[in-house]
């Protein structure tokens, strides 16, 4: 006699969630670069509250649903960068204060770490489209220059990481308004580039940030 096999309902799809977390990190990096950069005039932790509630939380969240989607891209890249922000809130807000003169060497530690990973998404963004190297390209940059700037205590060394920063933030914000295009299927499209390195197969379970 045989089994009788019970068909397991499938499980619904979901939108592509990293607009979401591309825009997260855009917004809060660019928060966090014109402060850098010497362009705020308040106290320079204007970015503070983002990196916790949108830049930390909003790409955990794009980080899990990019699991689900099976993305394993984007799962890595927002479940690093949103701990990242999230990291960064709680040293600035409870460690910075006791740590004295060894602020600046924390953080360009810090800064020096994420580089290194960035380095590895940088180099497999190549297989993606050119947009999104873009991104990582500009980020690992600015990650560098900033981690300098802080391990020397150079203002201007910083400054430059800052406008590096901004120029990450705005293309993560045209990469993340292209995935939105995408997703509404409408008459609006941006283009986002074609890979400098072609995959070996292309695996539709595992889409590219940027790509639906």
């Amino acid at each position: 006699m045989s089994t009788p096999t019970v068909e397991r309902p499938l499980a619904p799809a979901i939108a592509d969630p990293a607009p979401l977390g591309l825009a997260a990190f855009a917004l809060t990096t660019f928060l966090i670069s014109v402060a850098n950069a010497g362009w705020t005039r308040g106290g320079g932790n204007e970015w503070l509250a983002y990196a916790l509630a949108y830049g930390g939380l909003a790409q955990l969240l794009a980080a899990m649903w990019e699991f689900r989607n099976g993305n394993v891209f984007g799962a890595a890249a927002f479940g690093t960068f949103g701990p990242f922000w999230i990291g960064l809130y709680v040293y600035v807000k409870f460690v910075a204060g006791t740590a004295g003169e060894n602020v600046l060497n924390d953080l360009g530690w810090i800064l020096l770490a994420f580089a290194i990973f960035t380095l590895a998404l940088l180099i497999l963004s190549a297989q993606a489209n050119m947009a999104l190297f873009l991104v990582f390209l500009f980020l690992e940059l600015a990650l560098i220059v900033l981690a300098i700037g802080r391990f020397s205590a150079s203002t201007g060394t910083i400054k430059i990481g800052g406008y590096l920063g901004v120029v990450t933030a705005l293309l993560a914000w045209y990469l993340a308004t292209a995935g939105i295009a995408a997703g509404m299927g409408g008459r609006v499209k941006l283009p986002v580039g074609r890979p400098l390195i072609r995959p070996l197969a292309a695996s539709p379970a595992s889409p590219a940030l940027g790509e639906s």
